[in-house]
């Protein structure tokens, strides 16, 4: 039996969860942008573009995850980008829609199999996009909740919460897409400034409309828990994650 054939496909142990502050009104002009030009040229290079969100409750923010097999392929993939021809011709149109683009955080798996799981995933092609499909209105809102703890519990908040808080969230009609905690190797490319010394456990959950998201909140009480923030968003038409 071929395990590897069987297994499902984690898009990458290494993730990066980016929120760009826009210039108002900007949004839709750099999704089109970022969908049409920055996917497939990005994952040419050996990252994948897991997911790309409109933030329901910010007009102005766009936010986006992609993925690497290590801190080394980071290094490679992200050389190869922004020293490439993609990025040098769209880079000053992307740019001008942006205010910030530096709130960055670097993240790993929470454990071996709380990774994007993508195997079933199927990102439309450009020409696609805009014509009616079977899923059209069915991507449903993806949450983002960032626990921050204390520096050094981030292994023990996670295990507390895969035991205790996932059994609900699942119950409760919730879908575990991803679990993560900080990546404190030293940022590989430093061209592209990460939140250092953070220290956060995260959940990424899908839920098929908002009265599901709303019913569906799961907290874990415990002394290493500094602050939650939740981000509610919505997948563009080409994101994988949904």
């Amino acid at each position: 039996m071929n395990l590897a054939r069987n297994a499902p496909r984690l898009a990458s142990p290494v993730v990066e969860l980016r929120q760009y502050t826009l210039k108002p009104g900007q949004r839709e002009t750099l999704i089109a942008l970022f969908d049409r030009e920055f996917v497939e040229t990005q994952e040419a290079t050996g990252m994948t573009i897991i997911g790309q969100f409109r933030d329901l409750d910010r007009p102005d923010m766009f936010v986006w995850m992609r993925g690497f097999e290590d801190m080394e392929a980071r290094k490679n993939a992200l050389t190869a980008f922004y020293d490439g021809p993609v990025w040098a011709k769209h880079r000053d149109a992307a740019n001008a829609t942006m205010i910030d683009s530096d709130d960055v955080l670097l993240l790993k798996s929470a454990w071996p199999s709380a990774g994007f799981d993508l195997s079933r995933s199927k990102r439309p092609s450009v020409s696609e996009t805009g014509k009616p499909s079977q899923d059209a209105g069915l991507a449903g809102i993806v949450e983002i909740s960032i626990h921050h703890l204390r520096p050094g519990t981030e292994a023990s908040f996670a295990e507390r919460f895969r035991t205790e808080a996932v059994p609900q969230l699942t119950a409760n009609g919730a879908r575990l897409l991803g679990a993560f905690v900080s990546e404190h190797a030293e940022n590989s490319f430093p061209r592209l400034p990460v939140r250092a010394g953070e220290n956060v456990f995260i959940i990424v959950a899908g839920f098929y409309d908002d009265a599901a998201q709303a019913g569906s909140r799961s907290n874990l009480a415990s002394s290493d828990l500094v602050r939650t923030e939740i981000l509610r968003l919505s997948p563009t038409s080409r994101s994988l994650l949904r």
